[in-house]
Protein backbone atom coordinates (compact mmCIF):
# COMPACT_ATOMS: atom_id res chain seq x y z
CA UNK A 1 0.00 0.00 0.00
CA UNK A 2 1.37 3.63 -0.83
CA UNK A 3 2.42 5.44 1.67
CA UNK A 4 0.16 8.26 1.54
CA UNK A 5 -3.25 6.43 0.59
CA UNK A 6 -5.91 5.99 3.22
CA UNK A 7 -7.92 3.20 4.31
CA UNK A 8 -11.76 3.72 3.52
CA UNK A 9 -13.59 3.07 6.76
CA UNK A 10 -17.12 1.96 7.34
CA UNK A 11 -18.74 1.75 10.81
CA UNK A 12 -21.70 -0.03 11.48
CA UNK A 13 -22.90 1.22 14.81
CA UNK A 14 -21.67 4.22 14.82
CA UNK A 15 -24.19 5.82 17.89
CA UNK A 16 -23.64 3.20 20.45
CA UNK A 17 -21.48 3.61 23.63
CA UNK A 18 -18.25 1.64 21.66
CA UNK A 19 -19.05 2.82 18.28
CA UNK A 20 -18.37 6.49 19.67
CA UNK A 21 -15.66 5.86 20.61
CA UNK A 22 -14.62 3.52 17.56
CA UNK A 23 -15.35 6.74 15.28
CA UNK A 24 -13.59 9.08 17.60
CA UNK A 25 -10.42 7.40 17.48
CA UNK A 26 -10.72 6.69 13.67
CA UNK A 27 -11.21 10.66 12.89
CA UNK A 28 -7.95 11.33 14.35
CA UNK A 29 -6.06 8.36 12.23
CA UNK A 30 -3.80 9.72 9.96
CA UNK A 31 -4.47 6.44 7.45
CA UNK A 32 -8.04 6.73 7.47
CA UNK A 33 -11.15 8.27 5.64
CA UNK A 34 -14.13 7.35 7.03
CA UNK A 35 -16.64 7.09 4.32
CA UNK A 36 -20.05 6.31 6.35
CA UNK A 37 -21.46 5.80 9.60
CA UNK A 38 -24.27 3.70 9.68
CA UNK A 39 -27.21 3.56 12.03
CA UNK A 40 -30.67 2.24 11.70
CA UNK A 41 -31.98 6.05 13.67
CA UNK A 42 -30.95 9.59 13.36
CA UNK A 43 -30.31 9.05 9.76
CA UNK A 44 -29.26 12.32 8.61
CA UNK A 45 -28.07 13.52 12.14
CA UNK A 46 -24.43 14.34 12.58
CA UNK A 47 -22.18 12.19 15.11
CA UNK A 48 -21.81 15.42 16.70
CA UNK A 49 -25.13 14.85 18.67
CA UNK A 50 -23.99 12.15 20.31
CA UNK A 51 -20.73 13.26 21.11
CA UNK A 52 -19.74 16.78 20.74
CA UNK A 53 -15.90 15.79 21.62
CA UNK A 54 -15.44 14.52 18.16
CA UNK A 55 -14.49 17.52 16.18
CA UNK A 56 -13.68 16.65 12.43
CA UNK A 57 -16.60 16.73 10.19
CA UNK A 58 -17.99 13.50 8.85
CA UNK A 59 -20.42 12.06 7.04
CA UNK A 60 -23.84 12.28 8.67
CA UNK A 61 -24.81 9.16 9.33
CA UNK A 62 -26.66 7.12 7.26
CA UNK A 63 -28.38 3.17 6.33
CA UNK A 64 -26.03 0.90 5.48
CA UNK A 65 -27.57 0.60 2.34
CA UNK A 66 -26.47 3.85 0.87
CA UNK A 67 -22.49 2.33 0.87
CA UNK A 68 -20.57 1.73 -2.34
CA UNK A 69 -19.20 -1.49 -0.62
CA UNK A 70 -16.53 -1.82 -3.86
CA UNK A 71 -14.84 1.65 -2.43
CA UNK A 72 -14.02 0.24 1.43
CA UNK A 73 -11.38 -1.39 2.42
CA UNK A 74 -12.54 -1.97 6.48
CA UNK A 75 -16.22 -2.36 7.90
CA UNK A 76 -16.31 -1.99 11.82
CA UNK A 77 -19.13 -3.88 13.16
CA UNK A 78 -20.42 -2.32 16.13
CA UNK A 79 -23.68 -3.83 15.94
CA UNK A 80 -25.62 -6.28 18.50
CA UNK A 81 -24.71 -10.18 18.52
CA UNK A 82 -26.70 -11.89 15.85
CA UNK A 83 -26.84 -8.86 13.74
CA UNK A 84 -22.85 -8.61 12.43
CA UNK A 85 -23.25 -12.14 10.96
CA UNK A 86 -25.97 -11.66 9.14
CA UNK A 87 -24.45 -8.34 7.58
CA UNK A 88 -21.29 -10.01 6.90
CA UNK A 89 -23.14 -13.12 5.19
CA UNK A 90 -24.04 -10.31 2.75
CA UNK A 91 -20.81 -8.72 2.07
CA UNK A 92 -18.68 -11.78 1.91
CA UNK A 93 -18.38 -11.55 -1.88
CA UNK A 94 -16.57 -8.20 -1.62
CA UNK A 95 -12.86 -9.69 -2.02
CA UNK A 96 -11.35 -6.55 -0.87
CA UNK A 97 -13.38 -5.84 1.85
CA UNK A 98 -12.13 -6.80 5.25
CA UNK A 99 -14.47 -7.18 8.72
CA UNK A 100 -13.58 -5.97 11.92
CA UNK A 101 -16.37 -7.08 14.46
CA UNK A 102 -16.88 -6.11 17.76
CA UNK A 103 -19.56 -8.22 18.94
CA UNK A 104 -19.50 -11.48 19.94
CA UNK A 105 -21.08 -13.53 16.67
CA UNK A 106 -17.36 -14.29 15.24
CA UNK A 107 -15.66 -15.10 18.78
CA UNK A 108 -16.92 -18.44 19.47
CA UNK A 109 -15.58 -21.25 16.85
CA UNK A 110 -18.15 -23.46 17.71
CA UNK A 111 -21.84 -23.04 17.03
CA UNK A 112 -23.31 -24.95 19.59
CA UNK A 113 -21.45 -23.44 22.12
CA UNK A 114 -22.67 -20.38 20.72
CA UNK A 115 -26.24 -21.12 20.80
CA UNK A 116 -25.52 -22.62 24.54
CA UNK A 117 -24.53 -19.04 24.98
CA UNK A 118 -26.37 -16.46 23.15
CA UNK A 119 -29.77 -18.46 22.82
CA UNK A 120 -29.88 -18.42 19.31
CA UNK A 121 -28.42 -20.11 15.99
CA UNK A 122 -25.21 -19.00 14.17
CA UNK A 123 -26.59 -18.61 10.88
CA UNK A 124 -22.75 -17.90 9.08
CA UNK A 125 -20.78 -21.03 11.13
CA UNK A 126 -19.80 -21.60 7.45
CA UNK A 127 -17.76 -18.28 7.96
CA UNK A 128 -16.01 -19.30 11.25
CA UNK A 129 -13.03 -20.34 8.59
CA UNK A 130 -12.51 -17.09 7.49
CA UNK A 131 -11.97 -15.58 10.85
CA UNK A 132 -9.82 -15.05 14.45
CA UNK A 133 -10.20 -14.32 17.36
CA UNK A 134 -7.60 -11.64 18.05
CA UNK A 135 -6.10 -10.38 21.03
CA UNK A 136 -3.52 -8.19 19.03
CA UNK A 137 -0.76 -8.83 21.04
CA UNK A 138 -1.46 -12.71 20.45
CA UNK A 139 -1.99 -12.73 16.31
CA UNK A 140 0.46 -10.27 14.90
CA UNK A 141 1.04 -12.71 12.33
CA UNK A 142 -1.77 -14.38 12.02
CA UNK A 143 -4.05 -11.95 11.47
CA UNK A 144 -3.21 -10.61 8.02
CA UNK A 145 -4.57 -14.31 6.50
CA UNK A 146 -7.91 -13.69 7.97
CA UNK A 147 -11.51 -11.38 6.42
CA UNK A 148 -13.24 -11.48 9.87
CA UNK A 149 -11.33 -10.49 12.95
CA UNK A 150 -13.55 -11.03 15.85
CA UNK A 151 -12.30 -8.19 18.52
CA UNK A 152 -13.22 -9.80 21.97
CA UNK A 153 -14.93 -8.84 24.98
CA UNK A 154 -13.66 -6.32 27.62
CA UNK A 155 -13.62 -9.12 30.35
CA UNK A 156 -11.43 -11.40 28.13
CA UNK A 157 -9.18 -9.05 27.43
CA UNK A 158 -8.16 -8.42 30.62
CA UNK A 159 -8.16 -11.73 31.41
CA UNK A 160 -6.53 -13.21 28.82
CA UNK A 161 -3.15 -10.82 28.37
CA UNK A 162 -2.03 -11.49 31.81
CA UNK A 163 -3.33 -15.76 31.87
CA UNK A 164 -2.43 -16.70 28.92
CA UNK A 165 1.50 -16.56 28.64
CA UNK A 166 1.29 -17.93 32.26
CA UNK A 167 -0.98 -21.20 31.32
CA UNK A 168 1.44 -21.72 28.15
CA UNK A 169 4.43 -21.79 30.21
CA UNK A 170 2.96 -24.20 32.41
CA UNK A 171 3.93 -21.61 35.60
CA UNK A 172 0.19 -21.78 37.39
CA UNK A 173 -2.04 -24.48 37.48
CA UNK A 174 -5.32 -24.61 35.71
CA UNK A 175 -7.67 -25.27 38.69
CA UNK A 176 -8.94 -22.93 41.64
CA UNK A 177 -8.79 -19.33 39.52
CA UNK A 178 -10.33 -17.46 40.92
CA UNK A 179 -11.18 -13.77 38.51
CA UNK A 180 -12.60 -11.02 40.28
CA UNK A 181 -13.79 -8.78 37.32
CA UNK A 182 -15.23 -5.11 37.96
CA UNK A 183 -16.29 -2.64 34.80
CA UNK A 184 -17.77 0.60 34.08
CA UNK A 185 -21.26 0.57 33.28
CA UNK A 186 -20.84 1.92 29.95
CA UNK A 187 -19.88 -1.93 29.33
CA UNK A 188 -23.18 -2.95 29.47
CA UNK A 189 -24.39 -0.55 26.95
CA UNK A 190 -27.10 2.31 26.40
CA UNK A 191 -30.13 0.04 27.53
CA UNK A 192 -28.30 -0.32 30.52
CA UNK A 193 -31.35 0.27 32.05
CA UNK A 194 -33.13 -2.31 30.50
CA UNK A 195 -31.25 -5.17 31.39
CA UNK A 196 -30.83 -4.31 34.71
CA UNK A 197 -34.07 -3.35 36.72
CA UNK A 198 -32.18 -2.49 40.19
CA UNK A 199 -32.20 0.81 41.59
CA UNK A 200 -29.81 3.15 42.36
CA UNK A 201 -28.18 1.89 38.93
CA UNK A 202 -25.45 4.67 38.78
CA UNK A 203 -24.63 4.71 42.61
CA UNK A 204 -24.29 0.76 43.31
CA UNK A 205 -21.88 -2.12 42.81
CA UNK A 206 -24.08 -4.91 41.48
CA UNK A 207 -22.88 -8.60 40.35
CA UNK A 208 -23.95 -10.17 37.26
CA UNK A 209 -23.96 -13.20 35.12
CA UNK A 210 -23.26 -15.81 37.93
CA UNK A 211 -23.21 -18.59 36.65
CA UNK A 212 -22.69 -17.86 33.07
CA UNK A 213 -22.16 -14.57 31.76
CA UNK A 214 -21.51 -15.16 27.79
CA UNK A 215 -18.41 -13.99 27.96
CA UNK A 216 -17.14 -17.01 29.56
CA UNK A 217 -17.64 -19.15 26.54
CA UNK A 218 -14.64 -17.12 24.53
CA UNK A 219 -12.84 -17.19 27.99
CA UNK A 220 -13.04 -21.07 28.11
CA UNK A 221 -11.85 -21.42 24.33
CA UNK A 222 -8.88 -19.31 24.48
CA UNK A 223 -7.45 -20.71 27.94
CA UNK A 224 -7.78 -24.06 26.88
CA UNK A 225 -5.92 -23.25 23.42
CA UNK A 226 -3.05 -21.83 25.69
CA UNK A 227 -3.19 -24.40 28.43
CA UNK A 228 -4.02 -27.47 25.80
CA UNK A 229 -6.33 -28.80 28.54
CA UNK A 230 -9.01 -27.62 30.40
CA UNK A 231 -8.81 -24.89 32.89
CA UNK A 232 -11.08 -24.44 36.01
CA UNK A 233 -12.32 -20.94 37.10
CA UNK A 234 -15.05 -18.96 38.59
CA UNK A 235 -15.51 -15.63 36.88
CA UNK A 236 -17.85 -13.23 38.46
CA UNK A 237 -18.24 -9.59 36.67
CA UNK A 238 -19.41 -6.91 38.40
CA UNK A 239 -20.63 -3.37 37.23
CA UNK A 240 -19.71 -0.04 39.02
CA UNK A 241 -20.65 3.21 39.45
CA UNK A 242 -18.22 5.05 37.15
CA UNK A 243 -18.46 5.67 33.45
CA UNK A 244 -15.72 3.24 32.19
CA UNK A 245 -12.57 1.86 33.36
CA UNK A 246 -12.17 -2.15 34.16
CA UNK A 247 -9.79 -4.30 36.91
CA UNK A 248 -9.94 -8.34 36.83
CA UNK A 249 -8.47 -9.19 40.10
CA UNK A 250 -7.08 -12.76 40.05
CA UNK A 251 -5.96 -15.15 41.82
CA UNK A 252 -3.83 -18.18 41.03
CA UNK A 253 -1.83 -21.03 42.20
CA UNK A 254 2.35 -21.41 41.27
CA UNK A 255 3.00 -24.58 39.95
CA UNK A 256 6.24 -26.03 41.77
CA UNK A 257 9.82 -24.54 41.77
CA UNK A 258 7.63 -21.23 40.36
CA UNK A 259 8.51 -17.97 42.33
CA UNK A 260 6.56 -14.54 42.21
CA UNK A 261 9.87 -13.06 40.33
CA UNK A 262 9.31 -16.03 37.65
CA UNK A 263 6.18 -15.02 37.00
CA UNK A 264 7.19 -11.56 36.78
CA UNK A 265 9.98 -11.89 34.48
CA UNK A 266 7.91 -14.29 32.00
CA UNK A 267 5.23 -11.00 31.74
CA UNK A 268 7.83 -8.87 31.49
CA UNK A 269 9.97 -11.10 28.29
CA UNK A 270 6.27 -11.84 26.76
CA UNK A 271 5.05 -8.59 26.29
CA UNK A 272 8.19 -6.39 25.83
CA UNK A 273 7.85 -5.80 22.51
CA UNK A 274 3.87 -4.62 23.10
CA UNK A 275 3.81 -1.15 23.29
CA UNK A 276 0.12 -1.75 25.01
CA UNK A 277 0.99 -3.84 27.47
CA UNK A 278 2.85 -2.55 30.65
CA UNK A 279 4.15 -4.69 33.37
CA UNK A 280 4.32 -2.40 37.04
CA UNK A 281 6.96 -3.79 39.68
CA UNK A 282 6.51 -6.42 41.73
CA UNK A 283 3.86 -5.87 44.55
CA UNK A 284 2.54 -2.76 42.83
CA UNK A 285 -1.15 -1.42 43.81
CA UNK A 286 -2.82 -0.34 40.56
CA UNK A 287 -6.11 0.58 39.60
CA UNK A 288 -7.60 1.81 36.45
CA UNK A 289 -6.75 5.41 36.76
CA UNK A 290 -3.32 5.11 34.22
CA UNK A 291 -5.89 3.37 31.69
CA UNK A 292 -8.76 5.28 31.38
CA UNK A 293 -9.12 6.91 27.93
CA UNK A 294 -6.17 4.96 26.28
CA UNK A 295 -5.41 1.59 24.48
CA UNK A 296 -3.39 0.53 27.59
CA UNK A 297 -3.46 -2.67 29.52
CA UNK A 298 -1.33 -2.54 33.01
CA UNK A 299 -0.46 -5.27 34.86
CA UNK A 300 0.49 -6.20 38.46
CA UNK A 301 1.79 -9.20 40.34
CA UNK A 302 1.32 -9.62 43.73
CA UNK A 303 2.40 -11.48 46.84
CA UNK A 304 -0.54 -12.87 49.31
CA UNK A 305 -0.55 -14.46 52.30
CA UNK A 306 -0.55 -17.92 51.07
CA UNK A 307 3.14 -18.76 49.90
CA UNK A 308 2.02 -20.94 46.80
CA UNK A 309 -0.81 -18.31 45.51
CA UNK A 310 -0.27 -15.04 43.56
CA UNK A 311 -2.37 -12.26 42.84
CA UNK A 312 -2.75 -10.51 38.93
CA UNK A 313 -4.73 -7.21 38.81
CA UNK A 314 -5.08 -6.41 34.95
CA UNK A 315 -6.52 -2.96 34.23
CA UNK A 316 -8.01 -1.73 30.49
CA UNK A 317 -10.24 1.33 29.57
CA UNK A 318 -13.34 -1.86 28.86
CA UNK A 319 -14.37 0.75 25.58
CA UNK A 320 -11.05 1.21 24.45
CA UNK A 321 -8.46 -2.16 24.85
CA UNK A 322 -11.54 -3.29 25.32
CA UNK A 323 -13.30 -3.02 22.38
CA UNK A 324 -12.76 0.22 20.08
CA UNK A 325 -8.81 0.70 20.77
CA UNK A 326 -8.19 -3.05 20.04
CA UNK A 327 -10.36 -3.08 16.70
CA UNK A 328 -8.23 0.17 15.54
CA UNK A 329 -4.84 -1.80 16.90
CA UNK A 330 -5.94 -4.89 14.79
CA UNK A 331 -6.69 -2.84 11.89
CA UNK A 332 -3.09 -1.41 11.81
CA UNK A 333 -1.65 -4.94 12.15
CA UNK A 334 -3.89 -5.82 8.95
CA UNK A 335 -2.32 -2.70 6.80
CA UNK A 336 0.99 -3.18 8.14
CA UNK A 337 0.40 0.35 9.80
CA UNK A 338 2.70 1.16 13.07
CA UNK A 339 0.85 -0.78 15.61
CA UNK A 340 0.10 2.13 17.65
CA UNK A 341 -0.65 4.82 14.92
CA UNK A 342 -3.53 7.23 15.92
CA UNK A 343 -3.84 5.60 19.49
CA UNK A 344 -2.55 6.18 22.75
Amino acid sequence: MSALKKINVVVAGATGFVGLDLVKILSKHPRVKIRNLCAKKNIGKEIQKFDSSIKKKLPKISKINKVKWEQIDILFTSLPTGESQKLIKKLIKFENLKFIDLSADFRIQNKNVFKRFYGFEHTASKLFKHSIYSISELVKKEIKNKKIIACPGCYPTSIQIPLIPLLKKKMIKNNNIIIDSKSGYSGAGKNLKMKFKHKNLYSAIHPYGLLNHRHQSEIDQELYKASKSHVNYIFIPHLIPTFRGLLSTIYVEKNKNITLKKIHKELLNFYKKNFFVKISKINKNIGTENVINTNFCQISVCKVKFTNKILILSAIDNLIKGAGGQAIQNMNLIFDFKENLGLK
